[in-house]
Formats: structure tokens, C-alpha cells, sequence
């Protein structure tokens, strides 16, 4: 991999500016889930091993460059200085003189949390005043954030202004990503969501990949009203035209499996999550209109087809809550149960929602997988996504722009 890492540069003495990705949940002031903090952490011991001056930033929530109290860093900070046990400085900005003087006076072996970098319209619009404030704090800068891939001046700019080199964590999510663009065979993927306008790109790439696809959520929904030609609520005319592509290409080499079994609401009123029915695809008549389907039946799974393409697969990718949470949960529970019968696939995990639903639904299932040398769990699914759709890891440009010049 033709990019610059941590352990290409001596970092002792220096002021390293870390991109991590810190947007983690939080209920009542606190984290409620510190996946994504835990896995920052050998980035930033490596460094603070190696007497580094640490300056960590991140975005958290979408607060759309405001100032939002309840999107504030601070129980980030509280939750870091518990797992590295060792004070954290949260500092009230992410930019300007009070943060240029704190970050000056700072010695060796301090950690400092700047502010919410989205608290600023600069950082989503690529400013390069922002930019330069941000590299004046550092002498290096380092990306550790695979889950925020997107072209920012905290992910992007800043790394055109500084030595940059790639964390820890970033080089691992690239690896294992490799195993999702280059899967061994049979590859099966489970993609689900509640945007299907956002997903048709990647998953288009992601069909001429796989084996066999199993869609599920909106993403199903939608599938199923463009290819049998039926009303389904909360499926939109546009991206039912939008899917008509994918169903087109199915047509051929029928890679999407089918799922027979689906939890439809029993009123057009509402999605009325406490009166449902159970409904198969066979009663679908052309010109019907389907009430919201909110779950996958898990007797979908105990089909041949589905169950054995789960079964036989070498590379299972899945970023997918299949129900929607947290009233309809047993298509989820099913899924992520048969795939964990898998036991010599290569099972890779992608997306917030997909980590937060397997832990909660089958903790057994997350935590057996957690050191396994055949499961991995990114911490982004969306970035897992948008490599697909380019082809390559080395096509998202914060990645880019880590790259040895010459390199592609």
C-alpha cells in the first residue's frame, strides 16, 4: 500500500494533529457506545508512547455549522481520559488564538480534544482559511478516521498543508476492505437502509461483484415495487424509477435472492407499528397497494436458496438492519444469527447502525467475533460503500491525499 504511515515518521517532540472518528451516540450526556472511541486508541498510544503532543479532532452529529450544545465534545473527552487513563483536555474551539496558545503551552505526552470541527460551516465547505488555522497546530497530521470519508478540510485540506500519514486504525480498515473488493468466492452481500437514492451507485458496483445479493429495508421495498410494479408505501416514484435499473440487470443473472416472507403494517393510515400481519411475495398482484413492509419474516431464511447461499459463502459482507428498530427486530436477529452458523466465511460488518443492532440483538454473537480472525467490523459502512462504487479505497480522497507522490 503506497501510502505514508505513523511509523514512517519520528514523532518525539512533535505536535500531531489526529483526525479520529469520534461521531459516537450519546443518551443523557454520556457515550452510549465507545466502539468507535476504543478503536482510535492504538493510534493515539502509539503516538503518545513515542512522546507526541496529541490534538485529536473530530465531527460529531450534523449540527450544521452551529454551535449545538448537545453535540458538544465533552463526554467524548470524559470517556477517552477513562479508557487511557489520563487526563484529556477538551478545548472550547477548534480554531483560533485561545486554541493555538493551549496547544503551544501543551507538553509531551498530553492529549487535547478540539471542539465539534462541524460547529463550523468552513469545515463541510472546504475553506482554506479553516484549513490553514487547523495545520497551525500541528507539525504533522495524522487520518485514523475511515468512517468520515468524505472530502472535508479536516479529512482532506489539512493534509495538503502537512506532512500527513495514516493511523493505525486507517491502515487496518484498509486491509480488510481489500477482502470486500477482491472477496473470495462465493461472495455474497446483505445490503439494507432507508435511503435508496444514496445506495443505487454502490450498490450497482457491488452487483457486478457479488454472487448473490439480499437486500433488505427500503432498499427491498423499493426493489420489489419497480420489479412487480406495485404501490408500496414509503416507496417514492423517483426511486422506484431509479431501482427499474437494477431489476433490469437482475433480469439476466438473477443474483438478488428473494426474500418470500415479509411484515407488512395492516393499515395505509400509518406504519401502526402494534398491528401487522405477515405477507408473501406470491400475493403481490400488479396494481396493489402494499402497506409499509416493516420487517423481514425470519422464515425467509429457513428457504433453500437464502440459507444455502449464506452457508456455502467464503466472503460475507453485511451492512444491514433489516427491520425497522426497535419494534420490528427478528429479520435482523435471524440474519445475523444464521450468518454467525458460518463458520469458515471471511465476515465483514460495515455501518453504525449494523454494529449497534448485532450487539444488541445477538451480543453473544459480536463479542465471539470481536478477536476472530475471520470477522471484522468497520467502523464505517458508508466509506465501505463508497469504495465500492469507486473501485478502490485509493479513489476516496482523504485517502488520496495520503499517498506517496507518483503513487496511485
Amino acid at each position: 500500500m503506497n501510502k505514508k504511515t505513523i511509523r514512517d515518521v519520528d514523532v518525539r517532540g512533535k505536535r500531531v494533529l489526529v483526525r479520529v472518528d469520534f461521531n459516537v451516540p450519546l443518551d443523557e450526556g454520556k457515550v452510549a457506545d465507545d466502539t468507535r472511541i476504543q478503536a482510535a486508541l492504538p493510534t493515539i498510544r502509539y503516538l503518545l508512547d513515542r512522546h507526541a503532543t496529541l490534538i485529536l479532532c473530530s465531527h460529531l452529529g450534523r449540527p450544521k455549522g452551529q454551535v449545538d450544545d448537545s453535540l458538544k465534545m465533552d463526554p467524548v473527552a470524559e470517556r477517552l481520559a477513562e479508557l487511557l487513563e489520563q487526563p484529556v483536555t477538551k478545548l472550547d474551539d477548534c480554531v483560533g488564538p485561545a486554541v493555538e496558545s493551549a496547544v503551544r503551552q501543551a507538553g509531551s505526552g498530553e492529549v487535547m480534544l478540539l471542539e465539534n470541527t462541524r460547529f463550523h460551516p468552513e469545515e463541510k465547505a472546504n475553506d482554506p482559511e479553516f484549513a490553514r488555522q487547523l495545520a497551525r497546530l500541528a507539525d504533522l497530521y495524522v487520518n485514523d478516521a475511515f468512517g468520515s470519508y468524505r472530502a472535508h478540510v479536516s479529512t482532506y485540506d489539512v493534509a495538503r498543508l502537512l506532512p500527513a500519514y495514516a493511523g493505525a486504525l486507517l491502515q487496518k480498515e484498509l486491509k480488510n476492505l481489500h477482502k470486500v473488493l477482491n472477496p473470495k468466492r462465493p461472495f455474497i452481500a446483505v445490503i439494507a437502509g432507508a435511503k435508496y437514492d444514496t445506495k443505487i451507485g454502490p450498490l450497482k458496483s457491488l452487483y457486478t461483484q457479488v454472487d448473490h445479493l439480499i437486500l433488505g429495508g427500503l432498499m427491498y421495498n423499493t426493489f420489489l415495487s419497480a420489479k412487480y410494479g406495485v404501490d408500496i408505501a414509503g416507496v417514492s416514484k423517483e426511486d422506484r424509477t431509479l431501482a427499474m435499473e437494477l431489476v433490469d440487470l437482475d433480469k439476466k443473472e438473477r443474483k438478488i435472492l428473494e426474500l418470500p416472507y415479509l411484515v407488512e403494517s395492516d393499515t395505509t393510515e400509518g406504519k401502526n407499528e402494534g398491528h401487522y400481519r405477515t405477507v408473501s411475495i406470491d400475493d403481490f398482484k400488479k396494481g396493489k397497494t402494499v402497506n409499509y413492509l416493516l420487517d423481514m419474516d425470519p422464515r425467509s431464511l429457513e428457504e433453500t436458496a437464502v440459507k444455502d447461499a449464506i452457508h456455502s459463502a467464503k466472503t460475507i459482507f453485511v451492512n444491514a438492519v433489516m427491520g425497522l428498530m426497535p419494534s420490528f427486530f427478528e429479520g435482523s436477529q435471524a440474519l445475523y444469527r444464521l450468518i454467525a452458523e458460518n463458520g469458515s466465511a471471511m465476515k465483514l460488518f460495515g455501518g453504525g447502525d449494523t454494529l449497534q443492532e448485532l450487539k444488541n440483538l445477538c451480543p453473544g454473537v459480536y463479542m465471539e467475533g470481536l478477536d476472530a480472525p475471520e470477522t471484522y467490523y468497520f467502523t464505517g459502512g458508508g466509506s465501505v460503500l463508497a469504495a465500492i462504487e469507486k473501485g478502490s479505497p485509493y479513489r476516496l480522497q482523504p485517502v488520496e491525499a495520503l499517498m506517496e507522490p507518483g503513487s496511485s
